[in-house]
């Protein structure tokens, strides 16, 4: 008679009887060996060797082929967070097909798993920070929204079986700087805690059922974030119910007793950081745990609490059942850069370019134009295109090929470098020669992931952070000297921050930002410069006039940063974006002018595109608070809705405001309703001076009493 099958490989049996069922079967070693990135295979009781590594921030990374979408800061500037739910289900289908392929050939290496360390969540509080590029941006409420959907597509909607697992990284109060991270103690308040740096991290946890979380290097408060009582007891786990896995940053567990000195030793780190709820190591520190035991610093129970839920996330990927019980091993290898993503990959860069200034209606240009110069160091630059984190495809296109597949046959296209990124100008006797015969010039500047990015990066100004934000000293001369040649001049920036283009802003016609755009981004482009596409994107981040402008780097208090909190004015505006044809904005409507606290409010409105092209718009509601007693933002995003409208096309809006959406947190960091007149925003815009001034009626106000 055959032995009975064990529970734990029953697909009938419950997820939470099967992990009890294995866990018990296992050593104490054995537990160990499965609580870092590289778990060891347990052949007497099948489970296989599994490398928890893994990135997708815009498309399947680091593992040869896939669709690579626009960087994270792009997706952002959609404001769309259906399409980016898209997006993320997209790449979830890439990795299950690269997944089953690469373990049919027997490869378990590192970046063919299905937990992604994806995504970034932090707030880009400060232009400096190397790394906002693979944000979504300043603002917690977008943030929340677009990192919940993009968690939702990922992971997918199965009653049972993940797609993949999405991560919300880093958790907490990260953002800079870079070269410092591993000593770096982020000292807030407890209102910018809960206003700012946490809201994410909530939707993420609350709405998405995100599976995992990733602390950060730093310390908060003191606290390490990989073993903060305060983070992942007190908040994640009691507050907000959180049941995933957490994992530690890559080697972050040494940095205890290496740098933080929190510790003595790596025994010491691996068993705090495990008592504390922090289950997974990336690195290797947590082959000290056993040791650990023996001396008394931490029980085989609490190892367990940690082992427990890594093997839940990995009865949920299916990862212990016949492949017949799993959907999802059933997607086909020819879905990966199939013609359907790459579609969707154009779109979301053309829906990710913001139109910054368009003097004279210059664009779109006509296709039929003569001549035209295209130079800068971007023009014809992939490795600019996919910004970082990312993988590869055979469809990479620059901004250069984009433009001479968009005109006629009988316009002439030259391209000439010009400047590098760092380096000097070249060539200007011919660019001066082919600008005079030219009818116009489209320079292709602004950064790279080489000057912004992850610590060490060598060519970044401040080991992966800028100093400066502007763009660099040599491209902004050569800005001058293309405006000094009399030619109307276009500037397409690739860029993954916010950069302060004064002397272009005053002097050159026509400016916008493709951000690090993908594998279509020179379609994109393209399809904006000459008309094939109005655009309709908004800034995700303010783009400040000089950083003498903004508090300083290593301060986290976010008063004078951001939107919500600064007072000057900036260059461009958080939500800002200019489109091809015009909407107006009329018949606001409030659900009542009077509510008890903690009753919900309707806010409606009505737009219309009044010009003569079809156009997105994107239709942003913001909340201002009465006076009180402590500083309150002066405005905060608290809905938005991105809608294509035809020519004379209406549409109403409508934006639900919960008790959350209207509270505010005082200065002990409880969410509070201060009775007061509360004031509703709703346009295409925030109610700044300079985007009310754009398109009149750009914005419309209204206001609400609440009594508690």
């Amino acid at each position: 008679m055959s032995e009975q099958k064990p529970v734990y490989l029953d697909p009938d049996s419950s997820i939470g009887n099967r992990v009890e069922d294995l866990l018990k079967r296992m050593t104490l070693e054995e537990k160990i060996s499965q609580m870092v990135h590289n778990a060891e295979a347990i052949d007497r009781l099948g489970i296989p060797a599994y490398t928890w590594w893994n990135e997708c921030l815009h498309g399947v990374a680091r593992a040869g082929m896939a669709t690579v979408f626009p960087q994270a800061i792009g997706l952002a500037a959609t404001w769309d967070d259906a399409l980016v739910k898209k997006i993320a289900s997209a790449t979830g289908d890439e990795a299950r097909a690269k997944h089953h392929a690469a373990a049919r050939q027997g490869n378990r290496n590192m970046y063919f798993g299905l937990t992604f360390w994806s995504p970034n969540i932090n707030i880009f509080r400060d232009p400096r920070w190397g790394r906002g590029h693979e944000t979504y941006g300043e603002d917690p409420y977008l943030t929340g929204a677009i990192g919940t959907a993009f968690v939702r597509g990922l992971q997918g909607n199965h009653p049972i079986y993940l797609k993949a697992a999405a991560c919300a990284k880093h958790y907490a109060v990260h953002s800079g700087p870079e070269p410092e991270r591993h000593t770096f103690n982020a000292e807030v308040s407890p209102r910018d805690l809960w206003e700012t740096y946490l809201p994410a991290f909530e939707s993420l946890v609350r709405k998405g059922r995100v599976e995992a979380v990733m602390g950060a290097y730093n310390r908060v408060n003191g606290e390490v974030c990989c073993a903060s009582p305060t983070l992942l007891g007190k908040i994640l786990r009691r507050k907000w119910k959180f049941a995933g896995h957490v994992v530690s940053d890559c080697a972050a567990i040494d940095d205890f007793h290496l740098h933080h000195k929190v510790t003595s030793s790596p025994g010491e780190s691996a068993a705090l950081a495990v008592r504390n709820g922090c289950d997974l190591n990336c690195g290797c520190t947590y082959a000290s745990l056993k040791d650990a035991v023996e001396k008394g610093l931490i029980t085989e129970k609490e190892i367990d609490a940690s082992v427990r839920r890594l093997l839940r996330t990995r009865f949920k990927l299916g990862m212990f059942d016949p492949e017949e019980r799993v959907p999802y091993t059933r997607i086909p290898a020819g879905i990966v850069n199939c013609s359907r993503h790459r579609k969707l990959a154009l779109a979301a860069a053309r829906e990710s370019i913001v139109l910054l200034k368009n003097e004279g209606n210059l664009l779109p240009l006509r296709k039929d134009l003569k001549s035209i110069l295209v130079t800068g160091p971007s023009a014809m630059n992939q490795e600019v295109l996919p910004g970082n984190y990312n993988g590869f495809s055979g469809n990479m296109t620059t901004v250069l090929e984009g433009i001479v597949s968009r005109v006629s046959l009988g316009t002439q296209v030259n391209c000439v470098e010009g400047c590098g990124y760092k380096d000097g100008p070249r060539n200007l006797d011919v660019v001066k020669y082919n600008a005079t015969q030219a009818d116009v010039i489209i320079a292709v500047m602004g950064l790279s992931p080489r000057l912004e990015g992850e610590e060490g990066e060598e060519e970044a100004e401040a080991g992966g952070d800028r100093i400066n934000i502007g763009l660099p000293a040599v491209q902004e001369n050569y800005v001058k000297y293309l405006h000094g040649l009399g030619k109307p001049v276009v500037l397409v920036l690739l860029n993954g921050s916010a950069l302060a283009v004064n002397l272009a802003h005053e002097n050159i016609p026509a400016i916008l930002t493709a951000w690090y755009p993908g594998e279509a981004g020179g379609n994109a482009v393209a399809d904006v410069l000459f008309g094939n596409y109005s655009p309709g994107g908004r800034l995700p981040v303010t783009f400040y006039k000089s950083v003498d402008d903004i508090p300083p780097f290593r301060d986290y208090a976010m008063q004078g940063r951001t939107y919500r909190y600064f007072e000057k004015e900036p260059l461009y505006p958080f939500g800002f974006g200019l489109s091809y044809t015009t909407f107006a904005y009329r018949n606001l409507r409030l659900s009542s002018n009077k509510i008890r606290s903690g009753e919900p409010l309707t806010a409606t409105v009505e737009v219309e595109n009044t010009g003569k092209i079809a156009g997105d718009e994107v239709v942003q509601l913001y909340v201002s608070w009465p006076d009180t007693p402590f500083p309150a933002p002066l405005r905060s995003l608290k809905g938005f809705r991105r809608v294509h409208l035809l020519p004379g096309q209406k549409k109403e809006v409508s934006f639900r405001l919960s008790r959350k959406e209207y509270s505010i947190v005082n200065d002990d960091g409880k969410r509070i309703v201060p009775p007061g007149v509360y004031t509703i925003h709703a346009g295409g815009s925030q109610p700044d001076s300079r985007s009310m001034a754009l398109r009149a009626p750009r914005v419309l106000s209204g206001s609400f009493s609440v009594a508690i």
